[in-house]
């Protein structure tokens, strides 16, 4: 069986063990760092899901690489099934939460997009460019979007908090509908027109794979990686003047900052985890990196059962019994949540067993 890259699975590991924290705050109080930003600013929150779509770019890549890039039916029978059955699962969620109130045909309001049908959009569209356009062609793509949606965002009031006036709350209104919308921020955080850039975004994860993969020697392979990912960060921050961070409208800074970071971080792991064989320390990582999505479907199955049975406020109240600070107290229940989520995945990990969607 072909080896994993282990760096790639603790980064993953990482990243959905965040996701699975900062969606599980245990009361209304939470730290600042485990909350997104309201509008413009960037709090490490805002950091796991661009780093998922960074790596899942990465994967991408390696996957793809099997078949040399190569177009056939078989491949894109892969890609298209792969992005169906992500949307249906993100849908999924979405009707369950529904059901459990009672309500078994929510049509009429249901979210259309989020967090998995973004993933959904991203992996299958970049999946299929990299079938048909080299990768010096990706990075001009990847550069046109950014640099159309920086033009977008400006002249369309883009980072207006009137969501009667910003072009991104305007278009997705017009094309999906507001009942199917998110509702709690003036855009739709996974909105259809701030995809343009979650889709730059997973190129650039996509061109970091390319050069994890086609440079050998190991050394030049983290060299080149903190490099590119120090340039990215670097412009990201130096257009944030004109472009402001933001995570609800998926700002060009926002994209190019946090795949910097990303690139930078993947390299560190490269070197401590492949360079320097410091592996014991992410075991516990790379319980969810092997099987990323089946544990974030899991944890959002299973807040929506607590939630539901109000068994969450139970569980929540016990532990803001013994500890007074509810911040504390809060994340301490996002802790052992997780931790929950980590014990089920375990016996996976120690079987070989990686849940494919």
């Amino acid at each position: 069986m072909k080896q994993r890259l282990l760096s790639l699975d603790v980064l993953r590991g990482i990243t959905v063990f965040g996701m699975i924290v900062v969606n599980n705050a245990g009361g209304k109080y939470s730290y600042d760092s485990l909350q997104h930003s309201v509008w413009n600013g960037l709090t490490p929150c805002d950091l796991v899901f661009p780093f998922f779509l960074f790596i899942m770019g990465i994967s991408t890549y390696i996957a793809l690489r099997k078949f040399q890039f190569q177009p056939s039916a078989a491949v894109i029978r892969k890609i298209v099934r792969r992005t169906a059955l992500i949307f249906l699962i993100g849908w999924g969620i979405y009707w369950f939460e529904f059901a459990c109130e009672g309500d078994f045909f929510p049509f009429a309001h249901i979210r259309i997009l989020g967090v998995l049908p973004r993933i959904a959009l991203c992996y299958g569209i970049v999946s299929l460019l990299a079938l048909y356009v080299r990768p010096k062609g990706l990075a001009w793509i990847a550069g046109f979007l950014l640099l159309g949606y920086a033009f977008l965002l400006h002249f369309g009031n883009g980072y207006a908090q009137d969501a009667g006036v910003n072009i991104l709350a305007v278009w997705d209104t017009n094309v999906l509908g507001y009942e199917h919308l998110y509702h709690k921020s003036p855009v739709d955080p996974e909105g259809l027109t701030s995809t343009l850039s979650a889709i730059a975004h997973t190129i650039i994860g996509f061109l970091c794979g390319r050069l994890i993969m086609e440079t050998k020697d190991l050394n030049q392979k983290i060299i080149k990686l903190f490099v590119a990912g120090f340039l990215l960060a670097a412009i990201g921050f130096l257009l944030v003047e004109w472009l402001p961070l933001n995570k609800r409208v998926w700002s060009p800074s926002y994209a190019l900052v946090t795949c910097g970071l990303a690139a930078m971080l993947q390299a560190a792991l490269l070197y401590f985890i492949d360079a320097q064989g410091r592996k014991h320390w992410c075991r516990f990582f790379e319980v969810f990196g092997v099987n990323p999505l089946f544990l974030y479907v899991l944890s959002e199955l299973t807040a929506v059962v607590l939630n539901v049975t109000e068994w969450k406020p139970v569980l929540y109240g016990g532990i803001h019994s013994v500890i007074s600070n509810p911040y504390l107290a809060s994340a301490v229940y996002s802790l052992l949540f997780v931790g929950v989520m980590g014990a089920i995945g375990y016996p996976l990990y120690k079987k070989k067993i990686y849940v494919k969607i």
